[in-house]
C-alpha cells in the first residue's frame, strides 16, 4: 500500500494586467452606470490584457513570482497544470507554452478546464500527483483573458469579468499551508448555465456563427447566484465537519459577486474578517480568481492570522463545478 506523502504549498504569485477599465469606463460603452454595478456586484474596476498579451504571458508572470517566493527555479519543477477557460489557443496547451517560456524542458504539462473551479480542480490535481510520488514539486496556475471573450454589449455580463493570473508551488518540502483535503463535484446537466457556445465542434467557427455571437460567454444570472450561494455553503460547511478538530480561521473563495459571498457569509455565521475579498479591484477572473486572492491574502499577512486554524478555498462554475481545497495553514 503505498504511503501518501505530505503535501503544502511552497510559494504564490499574481500577475494583474495594467490596463484598468472602470465602472464609469463601462457607462460609456452600454447602459449602466457605476452606481448599478456597485451595488449589485461590488466590482467597481477590473484588470484587461494589453494588445498583444496572451493568457501564457500573465501565467509565466505569476509562476516566475511563485517561483521567487518559494526560493526555486523552474529546473526543480516536475510537472505543470494549467487552469483555464481562455488559454492562448484550443491546442497546443497553454501550459506547454508556459513551459517553453519559463525555460523547464520536458516537463510535463497539461491544460485543466472547469471554469471558475479551474484551479480548485488543478490544485486538487496536484495534490494527488505530489502525495503518490509522481512529483516532487508542481507549478499550479490559473489565468484567465476573459476579455477576449467577452460581449461588451450586453451590460449583464460585461461588467463581471477581468482578466489576471495567479499561481502556488504544490510542494513535499513546505513550511505552511499543507493540503488536508480536497473535494470536487460536478452536474453537467447545467451545462447551458454559463457557456460559451461557438469555438468547439458543436459550433465550429463560421461567418454565421461570429455574426451570431456565439464566441461570446453567455450566462443566466439568476441561476448563477442561486448555485454559487447554496454551493459555497455546502463546501466550507463539509470542510469544517471533516476537519473538526482544527480551529476554523479563513475562506478564501471565488471572487464571483459580492453579494453571494456576503450571503454565503451569512448563512455560514462567519465574521468579516474571515473571508477574503479583493472583487471590487478585479472583478470575476474565473480560474485566476482564487490563486490571484491567495497570493494577496498571503503576502498582506492575513493568512499568517490563522496559523494553525483551517483555511478553505472554494469554487463553483461552468460545468456545473464545483468543488474545495482545506488547508491547515
Amino acid at each position: 500500500m503505498t504511503t501518501l506523502r505530505r503535501v503544502g504549498l511552497r510559494g504564490t504569485g499574481s500577475y494583474l494586467p495594467e490596463r484598468v477599465l472602470t465602472n464609469d469606463d463601462l457607462a460609456r460603452m452600454v447602459d449602466t452606470s457605476d452606481e448599478w454595478i456597485t451595488t449589485r456586484t461590488g466590482i467597481r474596476e477590473r484588470r484587461l490584457v494589453a494588445d498583444g498579451e496572451t493568457s501564457s504571458d500573465m501565467a509565466v508572470a505569476a509562476a516566475r513570482r511563485a517561483l521567487d517566493a518559494a526560493g526555486m527555479t523552474a529546473d526543480q519543477l516536475g510537472l505543470i497544470l494549467v487552469a483555464t477557460v481562455s488559454g492562448d489557443y484550443l491546442f497546443p496547451s497553454t501550459a506547454c507554452l508556459v513551459q517553453t517560456k519559463l525555460g523547464a524542458p520536458q516537463v510535463g504539462c497539461v491544460d485543466l478546464g472547469a471554469a471558475c473551479s479551474g484551479f480548485i480542480y488543478a490544485l486538487a490535481t496536484a495534490y494527488s500527483m505530489a502525495a503518490t510520488g509522481v512529483a516532487d514539486n508542481i507549478l499550479v496556475v490559473g489565468v484567465e483573458s476573459l476579455s477576449r471573450i467577452t460581449d461588451y454589449n450586453d451590460r449583464t455580463s460585461c461588467i463581471l469579468f477581468g482578466d489576471g493570473a495567479g499561481a502556488a508551488i504544490v510542494s513535499t518540502d513546505f513550511e505552511r499551508g499543507e493540503i488536508l483535503s480536497t473535494s470536487l463535484h460536478a452536474e453537467g446537466e447545467g451545462e447551458d448555465v454559463i457557456k460559451l457556445p461557438g469555438g468547439g465542434t458543436a459550433n465550429p467557427a463560421t461567418r454565421e456563427s461570429v455574426e451570431e455571437g456565439l464566441h461570446f460567454m453567455r450566462l443566466r444570472g439568476r441561476e448563477v447566484y442561486k448555485f454559487a450561494v447554496g454551493k459555497m455553503v455546502e463546501l466550507v460547511a463539509d470542510a469544517r465537519s471533516r476537519h473538526d478538530d482544527l480551529e476554523f480561521g479563513y475562506v478564501v473563495p471565488h471572487q464571483v459577486n459580492l453579494r453571494i459571498l456576503e450571503s454565503a457569509r451569512q448563512r455560514l455565521e462567519l465574521r468579516e474578517d474571515q473571508i477574503f475579498v479583493n472583487i471590487d479591484k478585479y472583478g470575476n477572473t474565473s480560474a485566476a480568481s482564487i490563486p490571484i486572492a491567495l497570493d494577496e491574502a498571503l503576502r498582506s499577512g492575513k493568512l499568517d492570522e490563522h496559523a494553525g486554524r483551517l483555511v478553505v478555498m472554494c469554487a463553483f462554475g461552468a460545468g456545473l463545478t464545483w468543488g474545495s481545497v482545506s488547508l491547515k495553514w
